[in-house]
């Protein structure tokens, strides 16, 4: 007698292999055989639980290894003393049929002409059931491709990020830069972002954002903190950010952004010590101040034709919702980078080459640096140009550092004028100094400075009268993995580029929390 001639035999004459009892409700014995393994396996030495001295040992390893159409539970175990259902034992038969089908269009030999008889006599008599279970399996086929097609449920996460920081001026912090008029204070800044991807690869930020903190005093904008985002002081809700990155291709991927912290930062500025939350203490110490040029609406794309290149281009607006200016006739930055990787491998050590065409209603616009350095007021049209790079000397030390310049032409009044602004800067990088997970930082270089212009300039100085530096060192303690402490100080020299400014220094001691 055949192994299949022997099933039947069980399941038409041994209630206690195979339940007959109409009275359990169909799905729930469906149910149970859901708990199986949908792979059959391919040797009986897979089941756990059967031995080679069991009666039954010689029909399994002939299903197996034969016909391959016998599947074991999740843990591994076949479970032969358990009672079956007919629903289960149809299920095993619909597999059983579908593994001989199988075999009968690759090959003639698999299956007898006795074992043949007897799935024809099996399939007779579980017809009810198996119909059943097809009929199932058919509409919940139909169900998956209709919800395939229909579904909208994108993958949403909210993360969050809480900073307090203590901040106080001494020195000479005043406007006037000849004595200390600065209090300490205590500021604060929420974020919320809610970040969204519709395939996996894209990502939409929605980000919320709640800020008091106000700019230290100093006689320029050499003091300004890195966590300070523009005349949101109030702790007023705003919609910070809202940008949308996809890729297209597998070399090209596309950021669209708006927002009042939208800057040519949501590309490549190639400076490990740029985080707001838990890197530098100051705007300055972010990153090349060129970056800063420009507005904050607009669209980039980055190509990566392989490891060892990067180039991206950007376009960003200025008061783009207003009809007045719209996104082309208003202030904007364009910027086109490059940025080299030497070893693919290890994309910490790179240099990049940047350019950014820019034209503000209202001078340069960066911020940083001496007033004079601003042209504030102005129509300004500006060339500039960077250069960025970081070298990763040891897994616990990195050197970077940037060179800037820009190429102002004022275009307020009859009389054009131009006027020429350099900016650099040094950066060391402590990686896990101390513990895994901290940072020390060491920022020496000179904010935006003028250093000449046309006679046609003749409300400004030819150039900042002297030069200031910029000497920042901050220390991130990782307490564990949501909250870290910044101690920080800054020592401005000669603020806003002039002797008549007495030292100023800044202590910051920044606590952030991410939620």
């Amino acid at each position: 007698m055949s192994v299949l001639t022997s099933l039947r035999v069980k399941a038409e004459d041994s209630p206690g292999v195979v339940t007959t009892n109409n009275s359990t409700d169909s799905s729930e014995e469906v149910s149970q055989y859901a708990q199986l393994d949908s792979t059959p396996i391919t040797s009986v030495s897979q089941l756990s639980d059967v031995q080679s001295n069991d009666w039954a040992f010689q029909a399994l390893q002939s299903l197996v290894e034969r016909y391959r159409c016998i599947g074991g539970y999740p843990d591994g175990s076949f479970k032969g003393d358990r009672t079956m259902t007919r629903f289960e034992f149809a299920s095993a038969l619909n597999t059983c049929l579908d593994r001989v089908n199988q075999g009968i269009t690759t090959t003639t030999d698999m299956v007898t002409k006795e074992d043949l008889v007897t799935l024809q006599k099996l399939q007779e008599e579980f017809k009810t059931e198996l119909a059943t279970l097809r009929g199932r399996v058919d509409a919940v086929e139909a169900r998956t491709e209709q919800l395939e097609k229909q579904q909208f449920s994108p993958t949403t996460k909210l993360n969050g990020q809480l900073i307090f920081a203590a901040v106080d001026a001494f020195g000479n912090a005043s406007r006037s830069g000849n004595r200390d008029n600065s209090n300490l204070t205590f500021a604060n800044r929420l974020r919320l972002n809610f970040k969204t991807s519709f395939s996996g690869k894209d990502e939409l930020l929605v980000r919320l954002q709640a800020s008091n903190v106000i700019n230290a005093i100093a006689p320029g904008n050499d003091t300004r903190l890195s966590f300070q985002s523009g005349s949101n002081n109030n702790n007023d809700v705003l919609l910070s950010k809202l940008q949308y990155r996809f890729p297209v291709g597998d070399q090209l991927s596309v950021l669209i952004a708006t927002g009042f912290n939208t800057y040519f930062d949501d590309w490549e500025v190639v400076n490990p010590l740029k985080s707001d939350a838990d890197a530098t203490i100051s705007r300055f110490g972010r990153y090349n101040p060129i970056y800063r040029l420009g507005g904050d609406t607009g669209v980039g794309v980055t190509y990566k034709p392989n490891g060892n290149i990067k180039a991206e281009i950007a376009y960003l607006g200025k008061n783009t919702n207003n009809p007045g200016s719209g996104l082309f006739n208003g202030g904007y930055g364009a910027l086109g980078q490059i940025i080299f990787y030497p070893d693919n491998k290890d994309t910490t050590t790179k240099i990049a080459f940047t350019y950014i065409n820019a034209y503000n209603i209202d001078g340069l616009g960066h911020n940083t640096g001496s007033l004079a350095s601003n042209l504030g007021g102005r129509k300004v049209s500006s060339n500039s140009y960077g250069i960025e790079t970081n070298v990763k000397i040891s897994d616990n030390f990195q050197l970077g550092g940037w060179v800037g310049y820009t190429d102002a032409r004022s275009l307020s009044g009859e009389v054009k004028g131009d006027a020429d602004i350099w900016n650099w800067a040094v950066t060391l990088a402590f990686p896990n100094l101390g513990k895994k997970g901290n940072l020390g930082g060491i920022i020496i270089g000179m904010q935006p400075r003028l250093t000449g212009t046309s006679a046609a300039l003749s409300d400004l100085p030819r150039r900042d009268p002297d030069t200031g530096f910029h000497i920042e060192g901050f220390y991130r303690y990782k307490i564990n993995d949501r909250i870290s402490i910044t101690p920080g100080l800054l020592w401005l020299t000669a603020p806003n580029h002039s002797d008549q400014n007495g030292d100023i220094f800044l202590g910051v001691v920044r606590t952030t929390f991410e939620i």
